[in-house]
């Protein structure tokens, strides 16, 4: 399996520091975002990487290299400009081949995620070992967690293992999935898209899976949060 880390934003919320390093690589305890997810992923046994930038994307090239010193081999999507989730993840196509490939946010903290998990959410039979049709079988799975200050009303009701638009209690989406490259078909490379509104789509259908994740988790969206993150480090 690949992976495929956004790394494109502008992180507005995030200013000043984010007018001189990308967002992914602002340090909670010691490590950079981003490198909490590659080294995560490596142990996982995931190591083929693609992470897509625009604002100071050379910098993320800079530091993280190939990968190699992770264990990792790491190929970068370069945009002229941010082109949301979804336009990162067409403009990468290319890169990501044709099997499903997790994504994940790279301003996101979950240090504990197990992406062991990952690996087998996506099945192509029944228990019985029937296959799928491409209309019965799962076209994403998405790990929800408790929702965050920042989205109190939650994002997506869960019925067992089937993400519904309605329903309650309604959980927030974690910004970590697995997807089908198909899903992605009707996206021109180039072009501006975000990944909500298609897996609204495809929620509507019953084709989208998931669970809750329990584990630490935070989105990594102000100054303050950063600085409570990393308080820890000097008491």
């Amino acid at each position: 399996m690949k992976a495929m880390i956004f790394a494109a934003g502008r992180g507005e919320r995030m200013r000043p520091l984010t007018d001189t390093c990308p967002k992914p690589l602002l340090k909670v305890r010691g490590r950079a975002l981003i490198e909490w997810h590659v080294l995560n992923l490596v142990r996982a046994g995931i190591k083929d990487i693609v992470i897509n930038h625009a604002h100071l994307g050379h910098m993320i090239e800079a530091a993280l290299g190939d990968g190699e010193r992770y264990g990792a081999a790491i190929r970068y999507s370069a945009e002229k400009e941010a082109l949301e989730t979804a336009g990162g993840i067409a403009q990468a196509r290319h890169l990501l081949g044709e099997e499903p490939f997790l994504a994940i946010s790279g301003d996101i903290y979950c240090p504990h995620f197990d992406f062991e998990q990952v690996k087998d959410v996506l099945h192509d039979k029944d228990m019985w070992g029937n296959a799928y049709s491409s209309e019965q079988r799962d076209i994403a799975w998405i790990y929800l967690t408790k929702n965050p200050w920042h989205n109190p009303e939650g994002d997506f009701g869960l019925n067992l293992y089937t993400v519904s638009n309605q329903g309650s209690p309604r959980w927030n989406f974690g910004n970590i999935g697995v997807y089908r490259p198909e899903m992605f078909d009707g996206i021109v490379p180039g072009t501006h898209a975000g990944l909500g509104k298609l897996l609204r789509e495809y929620t509507d259908k019953g084709l989208v899976g998931g669970e809750i994740y329990e584990g630490e988790w935070t989105n990594v969206g102000t100054i303050q949060q950063l600085e409570e993150l990393n308080a820890v480090l000097t008491q």
